[in-house]
């Protein structure tokens, strides 16, 4: 389904270190809209929901809706820390066109 890289896993773990209540993973989700027709939607949820897929990644947990099932298959996602600023990236073979901010495909 996807893949998270080992410093992608490592900002979700910090992130539910950090988080006030104990999520219980990290739901990523497509939406439409976003500069190249659907954007990625991320957040750490206290639970899956009854039709979820999940994805358990060395020890991290992520829920994918069925929606998004499809959009994401193959997707690879990474934590990079740059210059110009850190965040998580999305290598996506479904994508036939990407906005410059790398959050929207089309």
């Amino acid at each position: 389904m996807i893949v998270l890289t080992d410093s992608a896993v490592n900002a979700v773990r910090n992130a539910i270190e950090q988080a006030d209540a104990e999520p219980a993973g990290l739901r990523i989700q497509v939406e439409a809209g976003g500069c190249a027709g659907y954007k990625y939607m991320m957040g750490l949820v206290g639970a899956p929901e009854a039709d979820d897929a999940v994805v358990q990644s060395d020890g991290v947990s992520v829920f994918i809706d069925p929606t998004s099932q499809p959009l994401l298959a193959g997707t690879t996602i990474d934590f990079v820390v740059a210059l110009e600023g850190s965040g998580f990236t999305f290598d996506n073979p479904n994508a036939s066109n990407s906005c410059s901010c790398g959050k929207s495909f089309g």
